[in-house]
């Protein structure tokens, strides 16, 4: 039996998505801008499309841009953002575990002098709401937070952030990186106070290399790329028909029934951390009680996360050390924010969820987890 418990990297395609994609790349794969009727046609789908993800958020259809994913976002809007406000100011606020397409990318407009403070966060994975009160300042012009943290879960006070700056005299942006809450919290965008948000649809059963930017109406943008003029001059290319075929229908059997799927994931989420709990000694659990439905990280004493990651996917189980995009690269930033000792972090085990997991996968990936452990544990003392 294979267990997949990577969902957090991507997940597995829903049937439909490869069927749709499979219609675009045989049978509607014209080019949406050509001026005959079949390309017309192409366009006409996507705008469809485009309407149905706008009301998943209750947002305009026009507020919607297709992008290549949550990289191609978070740089859009971040580069953005600081570019067309210079003028105000050069300060911009963010924290200390966002994503590595966050980080690297403010870290770029540091060389450029612009200056950012990023937030500490507690042993949760929380920013404190008074230290974010605290960092704004006369020259502060955008915070990026990322809505829910992709190692272990913790769900960021993005309302309470947008209260205290829809009371600022001078308008500060929000930018929320939304590409592990999208589909696994029910939100609206304009309801917190959201002005641009970054969605990835790999993450949601659908297709990799495809996303979308929610770009409040009134809300300016700079294009990253420029050239014919597509997505209303706001991101140029020739569309990626399969692509946003492939994520309009996830979305759309997602959205369905979204808050079904949100329990379905918790409740077996729920049912790993109960069953580890209850036969596995030795175990520091550091996702938070109230995190997203996902998510569960756990640090396993006296083992090495890597060690156990590659012991289990010998057993056809896959989990992961941390964040996809930075798991190759020792310490994970984001448990050393926590405060974890470093022992704590080398022992790391990410497992994230989806609602094609099953009751039966859980007790079969608790029952590999406990031999697996005992194993190790018994080479170790070995050793020592």
């Amino acid at each position: 039996m294979k267990i997949y418990l990577d969902n957090s990297a991507t997940t597995k395609p829903y049937r439909e998505v490869v069927e749709s994609m499979t219609k675009a790349l045989t049978e509607d794969y014209e080019n949406p801008s050509a001026a005959h009727r079949m390309g017309m046609k192409i366009e006409k789908n996507i705008k469809e499309i485009r309407k149905n993800i706008a009301r998943t958020i209750g947002a305009k259809e026009k507020e919607i841009v297709f992008t290549s994913g949550g990289t191609e976002c978070n740089n859009t809007i971040i580069r953005s953002c600081a570019n067309l406000n210079k003028h105000r100011g050069k300060h911009i606020i963010s924290t200390v575990i966002e994503h590595p397409s966050v980080l690297n990318t403010l870290s770029d407009l540091e060389k450029d002098g612009f200056e950012v403070t990023y937030l500490p966060v507690d042993s949760k994975g929380l920013i404190n709401i008074d230290d974010f009160e605290k960092s704004l300042r006369e020259d502060t012009i955008f915070a990026s937070i990322m809505f829910v943290n992709n190692e272990v879960g913790s769900i960021q006070p993005i309302k309470e952030i947008s209260n205290i700056l829809k009371n600022r005299k001078e308008k500060i942006f929000l930018h929320v990186d939304a590409v592990q809450a999208y589909g696994k919290i029910d939100f609206k965008p304009s309801k917190y106070g959201i002005d641009y948000m970054s969605v990835s649809a790999h993450k949601l059963h659908g297709p990799k290399g495809i996303g979308f930017m929610y770009i409040k109406d009134g809300n300016k943008i700079k294009p990253l790329l420029t050239g014919g003029g597509q997505e209303n001059n706001l991101r140029s290319g020739t569309e990626n028909v399969p692509g946003i075929y492939g994520m309009g229908t996830a979305i759309d059997k997602l959205f369905k029934d979204l808050n079904s799927s949100i329990s379905k994931i918790s409740t077996l989420r729920d049912l790993l951390k109960e069953e580890i709990s209850k036969n596995i000694d030795g175990i520091k659990i550091n996702s938070p009680e109230n995190g997203v439905c996902h998510i569960l990280n756990i640090s396993f004493e006296d083992i090495r996360g890597e060690v156990l990651l590659h012991y289990l996917e010998q057993k056809e189980m896959y989990v992961s050390t941390g964040s996809a995009c930075s798991s190759k690269k020792k310490g994970s930033h984001v448990l050393n924010a926590m405060g974890l000792k470093s022992n704590e972090i080398e022992g790391a085990i990410r497992f994230s969820l989806s609602e094609m997991n099953t009751e039966e996968e859980i007790y079969k990936a608790v029952e590999i987890l406990k031999i697996s452990i005992e194993d190790l544990r018994k080479i170790i003392r070995i050793r020592k």
